[in-house]
């Protein structure tokens, strides 16, 4: 399958590089008006729910109207509304453990939160038990739970990955496969062991956002290595050698022989607030899709003004640049062939917060998930100069940087890793949410293999663009943005996704992804 596929991209690439030079027009002073309309202080930094949500979503609307697209949500309406849920602690937490009779507080080594819901949450006397890592991955043969029922019990994991799975994290140290493979065994909570006092503390006294209906577990919880090691000890566990068992995955859900009290109170406020969608319905296949993101949201107002009397977080680079990008591509289409397949432009709220646009859209899709291609995510577009590379966020997954790699030999550059997968880039944006239900999805990024100086001058030249603007006051609109790099990115991005409309085959997961196993239950449906 993946041998066809290569072969079909190595010719259409020829054919891409020599009729399709409306993608040229991607314009660099669009992408800045754009920008600058999107950053613009009366914007209020596009915080979900408040006054900058109706005044962007209003001028993607009107772009999207003015470029002849069709609207994309549910009844020919431009969005698709958002139930986001804020949880505020109302008092602390009243958590202990109980041994024998005796119970010990666990408040000042430990943080709790409600999971979504009304915001109160009381457990008596629920058994706690340790699974691991709390992992399963069929394809690495691991199973940290086996035939285990949890129901009623607290489930008690370490953070991260079994050191075998490699430095690099993966969908199986998430959170979100965790607390996934525990709720299908029914665990009332899950509490995160973190080897920092501090991170285990979290953000215990702060607002949360998810979203309403969010499949959660009753509630989570953060402990320390040193509140874990007291606990297990309590009856004669040592949890050092419990650590050492789960990295040789020799812990099935052991229980610990104490129990755990609980009392939650959170005030919940619902935030309504709207993905935005547009589409160029396919002309062959309007029943089979691509899909490209971007959330359009910031994070709003800082408490505090800056040295220069500042608080607006305008959120220029962060993502008014990829949500330009997405018009850009649009009018691409538009001006170019009509696609084969439909391809919806998806502007998500909520990002910022969680990834919740995204998350939300996974779960209430409005085109069916099993018969969408791939989603292309565009967060933060580059502003840089002409670089030799195109870097990828979770380089190595799917056949899309395969086939984006042949267009991208058409511009001499070469597709490459972000340089910090330690990081775990791909697990933060909203393509994640595609990939997390099975779609192929990628993420371009900011390369730093500058044509003209190399890494030597293009790495210290990106870290700094992130330490003076990334989530901070300064990252407002600029004349001087060089948009070599990103003209180029999209033009990219337009053709693959083109690319993969006007396909009869489906892009794949490469054997091994975490994600393969999720998009082979829905093979049926692409047949």
């Amino acid at each position: 399958m993946f041998n066809r596929i290569l072969c079909g991209v190595a010719a259409s690439a020829i054919l891409f590089a020599a009729g399709v030079g409306h993608a040229q027009d991607i314009s660099p002073q669009r992408l800045s008006d754009h920008i600058k309309v999107l950053a613009d202080d009366s914007f209020e930094g596009r915080f979900p729910g408040q006054v900058g949500e109706e005044l962007t979503l209003n001028y993607l609307q009107s772009q999207y109207e003015a470029l002849g697209l069709e609207p994309g949500g549910a009844d020919g309406s431009w969005r698709q509304p958002v139930e986001l849920l804020r949880l505020t602690p109302a008092q602390p937490p009243v958590a202990n453990y109980v041994v024998e009779g005796v119970a010990h507080d666990l408040a000042t080594s430990a943080s709790f939160r409600a999971g979504a819901g009304d915001g109160r949450v009381t457990i008596a006397d629920a058994p706690v038990v340790f699974a691991g890592f709390g992992i399963v991955a069929p394809e690495r043969n691991w199973d940290d739970y086996g035939d285990a029922d949890l129901t009623g019990k607290v489930v008690v994991l370490l953070d991260g990955q079994p050191d075998v799975f490699g430095e690099d994290p993966n969908f199986y140290g998430s959170g979100r496969h965790k607390t996934d493979e525990a709720l299908k065994r029914g665990a009332a909570g899950v509490v995160t062991v973190y080897a920092s006092p501090r991170r285990a503390l979290g953000r215990a006294t702060r607002p949360r956002m998810t979203i309403v209906g969010a499949s959660e577990p009753r509630f989570t919880g953060s402990i320390s290595t040193e509140a874990m090691t007291q606990l297990a000890a309590a009856k004669g566990q040592d949890f050092a050698a419990l650590q050492s068992a789960a990295e040789a995955q020799a812990v099935r859900p052991l229980g610990l022989g104490v129990t755990l009290n609980l009392d939650i109170a959170e005030t919940p406020e619902v935030i309504h607030s709207n993905n935005l969608l547009a589409k160029i319905t396919g002309s062959e296949r309007p029943d089979e899709y691509v899909v490209y993101s971007a959330h359009w949201d910031h994070v709003g107002v800082a408490a505090d003004p800056g040295p220069d009397g500042d608080r607006i977080f305008n959120g220029a680079w962060d993502n008014a640049s990829g949500t330009s990008g997405l018009i850009e591509v649009a009018r691409a289409f538009k001006e170019g062939p009509a696609p084969k397949r439909t391809v919806i432009f998806l502007h998500v709220t909520a990002e910022e917060q969680g990834l919740l646009g995204s998350e939300w859209y996974g779960a209430h899709p409005i085109y069916p998930l099993e018969r969408t291609a791939a989603d292309i995510n565009i967060d933060m577009l580059p502003f840089t100069p002409e670089t030799r590379t195109l870097a990828l966020f979770g380089f190595g997954k799917s056949s899309l940087e395969d086939d984006l790699n042949v267009l991208a030999q058409t511009q001499g550059r070469t597709v490459v890793g972000d340089g910090e997968p330690e990081q775990g880039f791909y697990y933060r944006s909203d393509h994640f949410n595609f990939a997390a239900v099975g779609v192929p999805a990628i993420m371009p990024w900011t390369a730093v293999d500058f044509v003209e100086g190399g890494e030597a001058v293009g790495k210290p030249y990106y870290q700094g663009q992130m330490a003076a603007y990334y989530h901070g006051l300064k990252d407002e609109w600029r004349a001087d943005y060089d948009f070599t790099a990103a003209v180029q990115n999209l033009q990219l991005l337009y053709r693959l996704g083109l690319q993969v409309a006007d396909s009869t085959d489906w892009p794949q997961w490469k054997p091994g992804a975490e994600f393969e196993a999720i998009r082979a239950a829905s093979d049926a449906a692409r047949r």
